[in-house]
């Protein structure tokens, strides 16, 4: 029997109990309920579940909470139930249109303003909305609804439209996205629904065809950060298939320059309204042409660790759709939610360890011993989303110790050499990532800058883990042709920037990001940096002591005389990008180091911010870690000591 090679056996079954999880479980497939479980079913509305309490453990009623968040406006594919004292009413966006009697899914939020008790049930099934309580529930416009024994009327959200058949060209795979009134999406059949953070629908791939409505339509195609974005509107013959050829534009020829991106932080299968096959990410990343993908092994809040199946088939080696210009792997996480976790690319085996700390297990073996191990396997690793927020002292890292997998330990492993980067780019606000990344560098650590999206192919919307795949990416310079190891040589010397859509380059005295210039006091340097492509209003030059240089995106060039060990990077922002939560576009290179007389950076006030914050990490082990047993302890205690004597000796 033919072997399916996007699918071997182990990776068959895994997946099949991955189905059965979803069709028991729903959303969350029966994962322990801690705070970022309880919230995926509201993150399907990413601007609404940003005004719930998502922090820690969450009190209250959700569904409620949701309700209030939505300041009486329903958003785009949100239909509401009212339950009045006499009787209900149905409100709802615009009519989907329909082209046959297969039914669509319906978001249904039941909001009831009795003062007693109502009983609905959805295809049999009952749920008890309390007085003046609410509801969020999944069903399709074929559900059976009632409330109090009362039929609910499902019809008035659809509406009958003569078929028509669209076929979409590019003459390469990309993005594309097919709207009518109302932004309902259209999908070639057996295509997942996907829709973005902004809620814009979209399918990858190219020669297509889907069925529509003869009615007027948006096409729009892309493909990822290098390219822009073409329009166009049509109105299709009805029963009849029409021909769109379009294809976007490029901006950025990276791969011709010998820089290509990658996203490192990307998973199939972590809860979600569907199971995701390596088809889909092969789609993904040919369709956002993406050079390099990531797709991560790794656990929710349970023991239970997504694609380890994949990851022990592939270990090692590229993923079946890889091709000269295109490397995807098998990768993983290793997670700890009170210190953080780390992305681990180009692994060559399974490591011994995935997670410690959920479910109630010790806080143990430390971060350290995890990443150790995980070098002995040859990976490249990364902080992953490390801060979620503004980081001004080493306090705001700490923060009471919550369990959400702020990156705590980074500061130890950093000095310990056992980090190549950290992610500066993340699903989060990244303001105080940005922040401890320079604060590291100026204590002496090298570090890569990373990025990786968290995107979550099993989520077809859900806040911005439904976004495509590198709608973030690192580049990387690599010395020939593109594989693995190219790729991950290039990360271990530093040769990277950041960004989600910006081109950046940087030079001093010559030299590329990831190099040393080895200079005297009194030395004068040259510095530049180049941006390409939209969205820059602004850049930057940095050394460790602040802003070198400014001014308007484009070229920025400044002349330094050099006293002290240094660093520079160069920073570009902007506004007006489509995916990210703020809008903002962003990119941030690795630095180029600036030695003098033989002396690394290790600037005095950045190496005591360092030490402050191992004081306060050594008290949060102690106060906070699930630990077994004294040499448990002492184990984490041992490697902080470890990494104080490091910053101390460069003071």
């Amino acid at each position: 029997m033919h072997q399916d090679p996007m699918t071997p056996p182990p990776v068959a079954r895994a997946l099949n109990e991955y189905r059965a999880l979803l069709d028991e479980h729903g959303l969350t497939w029966g994962e322990p309920p801690i705070s970022y479980v309880q919230l995926m079913t509201f993150l399907r509305f990413p601007e609404e579940s940003r005004h719930m309490d998502a922090s820690g453990e969450l009190h209250g009623d959700l569904h409620e909470a949701f309700r209030a968040a939505l300041a009486g406006e329903l958003p785009q594919g949100l239909t509401a139930l009212r339950l009045q004292e006499t009787g209900h009413r149905l409100e709802h966006g615009p009519a989907q249109a329909v082209l046959s009697a297969d039914a669509l899914p319906v978001i249904l939020l039941v909001d009831s303003a009795r003062d007693t008790p109502a009983l609905v049930r959805v295809d049999g099934v009952p749920y008890e909305i309390g007085p003046r309580g609410a509801r969020l529930l999944d069903l399709t416009t074929a559900s059976s609804v009632t409330v109090d024994q009362e039929p609910v009327d499902l019809s008035p959200t659809t509406r009958a439209a003569v078929p028509a058949r669209l076929r979409l060209r590019a003459g390469f795979p990309c993005r594309w996205s097919v709207m009518s009134a109302g932004g309902q999406g259209w999908y070639p059949e057996g295509r997942p629904r996907r829709r973005d953070y902004r809620g814009v629908p979209f399918f990858h791939g190219d020669d297509l065809v889907l069925d529509v409505p003869a009615e007027p339509l948006t096409v729009r195609v892309s493909r990822g950060m290098e390219y822009g974005t073409a329009e166009v509107s049509v109105v299709p013959q009805a029963w009849r298939e029409t021909l769109v050829e379009l294809a976007p534009e490029r901006l950025v020829d990276a791969a011709a320059r010998g820089w290509y991106g990658a996203d490192l932080h990307v998973h199939l299968n972590w809860g979600g309204d569907l199971v995701a096959g390596p088809a889909e990410a092969a789609a993904a990343q040919h369709g956002e042409d993406l050079h390099v993908l990531n797709l991560v092994a790794g656990n929710v809040s349970g023991e239970r660790v997504y694609d380890e199946e994949g990851l022990r088939h592939w270990a090692g080696r590229d993923l079946p759709w890889s091709d000269a210009e295109h490397i995807a792997r098998m990768g993983v996480e290793y997670r700890n939610d009170l210190l953080g976790h780390v992305h681990a690319f180009a692994v060559a085996a399974p490591p011994p360890v995935f997670h410690t700390g959920f479910a109630g297990a010790p806080d143990w073996p430390p971060n350290a011993t995890a990443c150790g191990e995980l070098r002995e396997l040859r990976a490249v690793l990364g902080y992953a989303h490390p801060f979620h927020g503004p980081v001004r002292e080493p306090e705001d890292i700490i923060a009471g110790g919550g369990r959400d997998c702020t990156g705590r330990a980074l500061v130890v492993d950093a000095a310990l050499g056992l980090m190549d980067g950290m992610e500066l780019l993340h699903f989060s606000d990244w303001s105080g990532t940005v922040e401890v990344y320079r604060r590291l560098l100026g204590a002496g650590n090298r570090l890569a800058a990373l990025a990786g999206t968290d995107t979550m192919l099993s989520f077809t919307r859900q806040d911005t883990v439904s976004n495509p795949p590198g709608w973030e990416r690192v580049y990387a310079r690599v010395d020939g042709p593109l594989s693995a190891g190219a790729f991950a040589r290039a990360v271990r010397q530093g040769r990277t920037f950041a960004t989600n859509g910006p081109w950046l380059e940087l030079t001093v005295g010559g030299r590329e990001v990831g190099e040393t210039l080895h200079l005297n006091p009194g030395d004068r340097v040259t510095v530049q940096a180049r941006t390409a492509g939209p969205g820059v209003e602004r850049l930057e030059l940095r050394s460790a002591d602040g802003v070198l240089a400014e001014g308007p995106g484009g070229e920025l060039t400044a002349s330094v005389v050099v006293g002290e060990p240094t660093y520079v990077v160069a920073v570009a922002t902007g506004t007006g990008h489509p995916l990210a939560p703020d809008g903002v576009s962003f990119a941030h290179t690795s630095p180029v180091y600036l030695d003098v007389a033989g002396r690394h950076v290790a600037r005095p006030d950045d190496v005591r911010w360092c030490l402050r914050w191992l004081a306060l990490l050594e008290d949060l082990v102690c106060r906070e870690a699930r630990l077994d047993d004294a040499t448990q302890l002492r184990d984490h205690l041992d490697l902080i000591e470890k990494a104080r004597a490091v910053y101390t000796a460069r003071l």
